[in-house]
C-alpha cells in the first residue's frame, strides 16, 4: 500500500509517495501508524499534543475521509485502496 503526501508533508518526508506494508485486511490505522514509523518527522505536522490527527490535516481513503464515510482508524483496507494525507489548502489573494 502507498501513501500520497502533499505540500509541506511531502517536504517533511522528502517524498510524495511512501510505501507501507499494510494491505487488505489491515486497517487504515495500521497504514497510518506505519507511515509515521517510517517518517517520524511527520508526527509534529499531523498529530496534536494528545496524539490525535490535527483538525486541519486531511486524510483520504479513495478520495473520501474515512472518519466521515467509514470507521475511521478501524476502516478495513481493500486491494487497490489509495491513501492520501495533506494539509489545508489556502486560497490565493486577489
Amino acid at each position: 500500500m502507498e501513501w500520497r503526501l502533499f505540500a509541506n508533508l511531502a517536504e517533511a518526508a522528502e517524498s510524495r509517495r511512501v510505501a507501507v506494508d499494510a494491505g487488505p485486511g489491515d486497517t487504515f490505522g495500521d497504514a497510518f501508524e506505519q507511515l509515521l514509523e517510517a517518517h517520524p518527522e511527520l508526527e509534529a505536522e499531523v498529530l496534536d499534543d494528545e496524539g490525535e490527527i490535527r483538525d486541519h490535516i486531511r486524510v483520504l481513503r479513495n478520495e473520501h475521509d474515512p472518519f466521515v464515510r467509514d470507521d475511521g482508524l478501524d476502516t478495513a483496507l481493500e486491494e487497490g485502496d489509495e491513501l492520501a494525507l495533506f494539509p489545508p489548502v489556502s486560497g490565493g489573494g486577489r
